[in-house]
């Protein structure tokens, strides 16, 4: 077999190119996209559901009208007052809608500031903190700055899983969800701050009192657990039912309240006896929320840094810069609480359903005259629109709840525990290059 080799100048230089895959870096669905006929004829989604009922309500009362008029009654009415009834109800259907969405858009911009300040907080910690340079006069003056780089780090990475846990700890405060039970706290809680939670809800009872002369006491915390003496103060005990959002307290609505001497609960205003709230009883010891707790040992950490010599490179500025961002997030905090804990008045509520059902019925009899059966469709879509309108704003008055229109928290908090991931695990910290230490000559 003959076998031919081939030779090949080698002259012209060879020149190696790599590609690298083109990626989007953010992929994501645009916001609304934009339908006419298929959102005509949507049903899930909509507010249809919840307004079925008085439509059709409002229906068969047009229908039996209709049937009325048609054996001879006269039951027509004057147009004269419909109209100005007519603006009157618009009036407050658009105040209504307009206030809810108000509610709305303002617990997304507040939870929107506070993902804000933990990104800008996460990034200022990963970068500042660092250990000093070995030339340092200040190093080593205090015994608990003696710490390598890798027991900083560790520190760090504790102080960016409180950030993230700050914000489950805000989704569940918001919703009144209480405890310490959930899936969202694993790998980023503590076992410091669940400790100190611990014991504060261990010792803790609340106390109530409704009269000037008696205190009423409430029971003690959920779990039962006898209060702890200093020999046993550190001992755990994983049993114990917290309540750890909210403050150990029953809320001032009257149906809860139970007043001595009263004959019902429901008529707190009959009773002579003045009414007081006692929150500082001498026995007990207040609570405060998780996100509260966090935000106390994030400033306690950040306190400890500056004391060890771990912000020498940012200076005051630095230090008051972080302790900015955490006032900034309990501030956040403090506006979702505004828009949780306080709804639209109920009589306004009450008194827009009067006012929107007494215009349904009254609309039949001005329009039977002129319309015949065709009234019943007509009010029909009438009443489809105004209910629909109020319909709308009782889902978007909350908008920390669980219903499927309210503001989707829990992306919100998975999107910022990827971003906060990212950082520790890709993300170069303060006086290090891209693949190592920065030695003043860019990335080594």
């Amino acid at each position: 077999m003959n076998l031919r080799v081939i030779m090949v100048p080698t002259t012209v230089k060879s020149t190696v190119t790599i590609s690298m895959p083109k990626t989007k870096v953010i992929s994501r669905q645009r916001l609304r996209k934009y339908s006419w006929l298929p959102d005509v004829f949507r049903i899930q989604g909509s507010v249809v559901p919840r307004i079925t009922g008085p439509v059709l309500t409002v229906t068969i009362f047009a229908a039996i009208a209709a049937y009325v008029w048609s054996r001879g009654f006269d039951i027509t009415l004057t147009n004269s007052v419909v109209p100005l009834l007519s603006v009157v109800v618009g009036l407050i259907l658009v105040f209504r809608n307009g206030t809810s969405y108000d509610r709305w858009i303002e617990g997304r911009k507040d939870f929107g500031h506070m993902v804000s300040h933990i990104r800008s907080l996460t990034r200022l910690v990963w970068i500042n903190i660092a250990v000093p340079p070995a030339d340092d006069e200040t190093k080593g003056k205090s015994p608990a700055a003696n710490l390598n780089a890798e027991e900083l780090r560790r520190k760090k990475v504790n102080v960016l899983k409180l950030c993230i846990c700050y914000a489950y700890a805000v989704k569940h405060y918001v919703r009144g969800e209480d405890g310490l039970d959930y899936e969202d706290y694993a790998g980023i809680l503590p076992a410091s701050t669940a400790r100190l939670v611990q014991k504060s809800a261990r010792k803790t009872s609340a106390c109530v009192s409704y009269s000037a002369t008696a205190h009423t006491t409430r029971s003690q915390s959920r779990s039962g657990t006898p209060d702890e003496s200093p020999d046993n103060s550190r001992e755990q005990s994983p049993a114990v039912s917290i309540d750890a959002t909210k403050r150990i307290r029953p809320k001032r609505s009257k149906d809860k309240l139970k007043l001595p001497g009263a004959k019902s609960s429901k008529t707190p205003l009959l009773n002579n006896l003045h009414q007081t709230i006692d929150f500082n009883s001498s026995s007990e010891e207040p609570t405060t929320p998780l996100p509260l707790i966090i935000a106390h040992e994030l400033s306690r950490a950040f306190f400890l840094f500056k004391r060890d010599g771990y912000l020498e490179t940012v200076g005051p500025a630095g230090t008051n810069a972080m302790n900015a961002h955490v006032q900034g997030m309990v501030e956040a905090m403090t506006g979702m609480e505004r828009v949780a804990n306080t709804p639209i008045p109920r009589s306004y509520s009450i008194h827009l359903k009067q006012c929107v059902t007494a215009y349904l019925f009254v609309l039949p009899f001005v329009l039977i005259g002129e319309l015949g059966w065709g009234v019943i469709p007509v009010v029909t879509v009438v009443a489809f629109t105004l209910m629909g309108i109020e319909g709308i704003a009782d889902e978007i008055e909350m908008p920390f709840g669980l219903e499927k229109h309210d503001l989707p928290l829990e992306r919100y908090c998975e999107d910022l525990r990827e971003e906060v991931e990212y950082t520790i695990s890709r993300l170069p910290e303060g006086g290090e290059g891209m693949y190592g230490t920065d030695d003043g000559e860019g990335d080594d």
